[in-house]
């Protein structure tokens, strides 16, 4: 299954309450109620020794990047906060995809989110487009195989009936297709010098706004696993795995009109992923 594959079988998205968050009582130990019998001065203590704390976790947080070595094989998952290292995130961009990824465990991390970008799109509903996709984020032993997979999947008319497009892909006069992944973080899970395996947790926007659309834009959250080597100079993808979740509780907010959702979509630009 491709990123954009889990669309195949649309009908909707069932059983997502709205869920109202409920404060604790005044009396727990996050309420709000109000206690007295501490003097002006001890609370001053612990307000600067809150901060001082802060000032240190923020400190910490921000170290400079991941020193460990890509010698050896490390299985276990590490999580590091995004934070200026003095590289650039990439050096050029193949099929307009980021490419020239640094040769590191972030650098494959920035490599499987823009990806993930790329393979969530909606040009990969067009052939063309789907054809640069395949070749800049694939390494070549497999490509041609993935290409002849996605071909089939998205030149299917029923599936593309069944999203509200028409057989060459597109979207019904008046209304805009919309397909945009948005990572929300990335695992590297292995690492050795020239093979990573990174998973990539997103959010991702699916269906038809417009007036008279059976589909309306929907979220779903997913996490891919992908496989990645050290190819011609660059990570390249050469197989994923993908699965549900971890999924959010949902707050209890009005959805947007479909007039909104579409100016949002082509007002607010995608991003450029990097560790």
């Amino acid at each position: 299954m491709s990123p954009g594959d889990e669309y195949e079988n649309t009908g909707g998205y069932g059983g997502t309450g709205q869920t109202r968050t409920r404060m604790p009582d005044s009396g727990g130990p996050y309420g709000g109620g109000r206690k007295g019998g501490r003097t002006s001065s001890r609370s001053l203590v612990m307000v600067v020794g809150v901060v001082v704390l802060l000032i240190a976790a923020i400190a910490f947080a921000n170290r400079g990047g991941d020193t460990s070595s890509t010698d050896g094989t490390d299985d276990s998952p590490q999580t590091a906060a995004t934070a200026p290292s003095g590289e650039k995130p990439v050096r050029s961009a193949n099929a307009g995809i980021p490419s020239g990824f640094a040769h590191d465990r972030q650098g494959a991390e920035s490599a499987a989110a823009n990806y993930s970008v790329a393979l969530g799109s909606a040009e990969l509903f067009d052939a063309d487009r789907r054809r640069d996709i395949v070749t800049a984020v694939y390494a070549p032993d497999v490509a041609a195989a993935r290409q002849a997979d996605l071909d089939r999947a998205y030149s299917n008319e029923e599936f593309l009936a069944n999203i509200g497009l028409d057989k060459t892909g597109k979207a019904p006069t008046g209304q805009t297709f919309i397909s945009r992944v948005i990572p929300v973080g990335t695992k590297v899970t292995k690492s050795t010098e020239n093979a990573a395996t990174v998973e990539v947790w997103y959010t991702s926007l699916f269906g038809l706004s417009g007036e008279g659309s059976t589909n309306p834009v929907t979220e779903s959250w997913y996490t891919t696993t992908y496989q990645l080597s050290w190819v011609e100079d660059d990570w390249k993808i050469t197989d994923f795995q993908q699965k549900d979740g971890p999924v959010p509780v949902g707050r209890d907010q009005q959805a947007s009109t479909a007039d909104d959702m579409t100016k949002a979509v082509e007002e607010f630009g995608g991003f450029t992923y990097a560790r």
